[in-house]
């Protein structure tokens, strides 16, 4: 295809490296599909190695605090601001990747409730039995959804969250609770359930995801070459397909 040649032809010319490289990622998951997608096509034109671990905000930080080695660091762009700040990534390396809006989804094959509507969503939520939510950014930023449209003592008790890591869609395909939110990528392609949409009007919020590189990277060239693959402007498409937005 004429963009994945696009691509592997831009690989070539920012690698600049003759040698393969093996290069090691620490990530979030919000942008895992796109990322993969992308990361496969990277290897095979540039003949670099790709390895990562992919995991939750939390414990992202605390691989980054026990001094774990990377050469690339993927996660929100003020988690990756903090992170330069800790002295974890380095100083004027962070490049925004994707971004991403927080959705709701229920388990496969259940009736949709209306989030149509700022009104709407107040009444689904008081509505619903349980609601799930995660340790990330979308996580923290329902809370304060909650608070701004003025409930959040009445669904504190209906509130689950999840462990860093684990997805907002397992609590959600496995019944335990009745509708989730988490970034609409981390939603869509997830087993067992049915995505719903985004959050109506002015409740949505964009979070962006960057990548910096570790200050103990032992391959920063070929971690550069992957971020300029990755943020190329032949990679929107990918990102778009799964559910985030090109930086």
């Amino acid at each position: 295809m004429r963009t994945a040649s696009i691509i592997a032809a831009s690989a070539l010319l920012l690698s600049g490296m003759t040698k393969a490289a093996e290069i090691k990622v620490l990530s979030t998951q919000a942008t895992q599909e796109a990322y993969l997608e992308l990361v496969a096509q990277f290897e095979k034109a540039s003949g670099h190695k790709v390895t990562t671990v992919f995991t939750g905000t939390l414990n992202v930080q605390k691989r980054l605090a026990d001094g774990e080695p990377y050469d690339l660091i993927i996660m929100a762009g003020p988690a990756i601001d903090d992170q330069i700040k800790l002295g974890k990534a380095v100083a004027g390396s962070r490049v925004d990747f994707a971004k991403s809006g927080t959705g709701l989804a229920v388990r496969k094959g259940t009736a949709k409730p209306d989030i149509s509507s700022v009104d709407a969503l107040k009444k689904t939520l008081l509505t619903a039995k349980s609601i799930g939510y995660s340790t990330g950014p979308s996580g923290l930023y329902m809370l304060s959804v909650f608070e701004k449209l003025g409930i959040s003592d009445q669904v504190k008790g209906k509130l689950k969250q999840t462990p860093s890591g684990v997805f907002v869609g397992t609590l959600i395909a496995g019944g335990e609770t009745e509708i989730g939110f988490q970034q609409i990528s981390e939603l869509v392609h997830f087993a067992g359930i049915d995505y719903v949409g985004p959050l109506p009007g002015d409740l949505q919020r964009m979070t962006m995801f960057s990548a910096g590189i570790h200050a103990g990277a032992k391959q920063a060239d070929a971690a550069r070459a992957l971020v300029k693959f990755i943020t190329a402007p032949a990679a929107a498409s990918v990102i778009r397909k799964h559910g985030l937005e090109p930086a």
